[in-house]
């Protein structure tokens, strides 16, 4: 399970690797007075609905189904890597919890605050999250770090903390995890020795090296290579939103993934478009003039087993990678579509906010087929648009700093939307109707907002609700309190908000960025009371897995 702890063990000695540092490293985040953090109503540890990953592993050999073991095995240590990342030590948090529900609750958030409440403390005695997570010194200030003169400072495998001085200084994660990182590596070797596919065991044995190294560009380019093996891992310090101070610094996460040979070749000819859909995009030449590389794949997968970032509050239904920017012009990315995640989001979840908050004479849009399709173009889209500033001074992801994630998102999204509707247009897709796709993505925003304005998905579907409400490309009954799609504007609104935030990532403004998302990335009154009715029905927000070799009948 997503909370499993490891040996007694290997538990002390990812303790003990982490005490070798400064005492930022291990000490759990300040807390604050008592008044500061109210109790929660009992009923939000009800707010994720309990789904058993029981992926099919009939199809493997026992040489695979050995090597799914051993990478569980490796997932559990990312699982401690990330509580060290973003809290500290666990034990100590969970023992001095007594409510067995609020115990739960604080390791689905790996922390005392709630992921999707905007990071609000759901226990006495501590206050805010610090927007740093564990990736910086709690006393430094955005000052401090700025001012401060360091090369590489802003790298994404560093932990920034003081020497004894007081001094900022860079702590590499392969020095400052040296132990368990050694652990990870080895499971790795292992597991590659279980590997039929000589590709994926090169891969592994990559992946091992670049953890101790902190370069993972190799493994990341072989990682896109591989295209026929029937187990995948996503494992390594990857996704930097828990960096809320800057967006530089990356947390550990692992997927386990049993691929699913009949959906993947049902998606395996959009990648081929992305050229032409470049070329169309709705903004000036020089927004659209980087290509994206023609070698990527979309593919649908179970999975088996996820730990760290990806366990942690909403659950990740879809994959867009790798983030290295030089990878994705040279080679493109992979899409990896998580359809059993997915399929318990929609019927959990999306199909009963549907039939409160769509319609009713709309609702029947609201389908599995748009709900798959809008989250694969959303996915593909990652790779439209543009990487680097127009003024040639670094990436996106640096320029917008802490806004990069939920403009990315944003991005994605209302891109994804763009090629649905050439697609369609093209021949290329030619099941179901538009308006399913549309319904479905207003329902998907519903879903997504209630995941609170500190998730960088949750901030980007705030932007574009706010964005499409002013645009009249929806409306609201205020006798049902149920909304409808006004085709002709919302046509209109994707387009607009496409050619806006394109835009805002190639001028690498980052005050203009902010200023977008103060105006528009707050929830309003009316909103927020149509997402109180969703609670007060008791319809989930997100999902939790059991999971576990047991769960897997390994």
């Amino acid at each position: 399970m997503r909370h499993a702890l490891l040996a007694t063990g290997a538990a002390l000695l990812l303790l003990t690797a982490c005490d070798r540092g400064s005492p930022e490293q291990t000490e759990p985040a300040a807390a604050l007075p008592p008044a500061a953090a109210p109790q929660p109503q009992a009923s939000r540890f009800d707010i994720y609905a309990r789904v058993r990953l029981d992926a099919d592993l009939s199809h493997l050999s026992e040489r695979q189904r050995n090597m799914v073991g051993v990478l569980i095995e490796a997932a559990r240590i990312t699982d401690d890597l990330f509580w060290l990342q973003v809290w500290g030590e666990r034990e100590p948090l969970l023992a001095g919890i007594e409510d067995p529900r609020a115990r739960q609750f604080a390791l689905y958030n790996y922390g005392p605050w709630d992921r999707l409440a905007d990071d609000q403390p759901f226990l006495e005695g501590y206050g805010p999250r610090p927007p740093g997570a564990r990736f910086y010194p709690e006393d430094m200030s955005k000052q401090e770090f700025e001012a401060w003169d360091q090369p590489g400072k802003e790298g994404q495998y560093s932990l920034v903390r003081r020497d004894a001085e007081g001094r900022l200084q860079l702590v590499p994660y392969h020095a400052a995890f040296a132990e368990p990182l050694g652990q990870l590596a080895s499971l790795l070797r292992q597991a590659a020795e279980w590997a039929d596919d000589p590709q994926f065991a090169d891969y592994l044995r990559m992946r091992a090296q670049a953890l101790l190294e902190d370069d993972y560009q190799a493994s990341d380019m072989a990682w896109m290579d591989m295209k026929t093996n029937p187990i995948e891992l996503v494992i390594g310090p990857i996704e930097t939103y828990e960096d809320a101070l800057y967006g530089y610094r990356a947390a550990f996460e692992t997927f386990v993934l049993i691929k699913d040979q009949a959906w993947s070749e049902r998606l395996a000819r959009f990648a081929r478009h992305l050229p032409a859909l470049q070329e169309g995009l709705p903004v000036p030449t020089a927004y659209r003039q980087e290509m994206p590389g023609s070698d990527a794949d979309l593919n649908a997968y179970d999975v088996a087993y996820c730990a760290g970032d990806c366990n942690s509050g909403a659950k990740t239904i879809a994959i867009n990678l790798p983030n290295d920017e030089a990878v994705q012009l040279e080679k493109g990315t992979r899409r990896l579509q998580l359809k059993n995640a997915m399929r318990a989001k929609f019927d959990r979840i999306l199909v009963p906010i549907a039939d409160a908050l769509i319609a009713p004479d709309q609702r029947a849009h609201v389908t599995f087929e748009a709900f798959f399709g809008n989250t694969m173009f959303h996915e593909v889209a990652h790779g439209l648009g543009i990487k680097n500033t127009l003024d040639g001074a670094g990436t996106v992801r640096q320029a917008l700093k802490e806004h990069a994630s939920a403009l990315e998102e944003g991005k994605a999204d209302i891109l994804g939307l763009y090629m649905v509707q050439r697609l369609r247009a093209m021949g290329e897709i030619t099941t179901g109707q538009l308006m399913d796709d549309y319904v479905t993505f207003l329902a998907g925003i519903f879903r997504s907002v209630r995941f609170g304005a500190s998730s960088a998905h949750g901030r980007a579907n705030m932007i574009r609700f706010n964005y499409f409400s002013d645009a009249g490309a929806f409306s609201r009954d205020p006798d049902t309190g149920t909304y409808r799609v006004n085709l002709p504007e919302f046509e209109q609104a994707v387009e607009s908000l496409s050619r806006e935030l394109l835009m805002l990532q190639g001028d690498g403004d980052y005050a203009a960025v902010s200023a977008f998302v103060a105006a528009n990335g707050q929830v309003g009154t009316q909103l927020q009371a149509d997402l109180d009715r969703l609670a007060q029905v008791n319809i989930p927000v997100d999902i939790v897995y059991e999971q576990g070799k047991e769960v897997l009948g390994l």
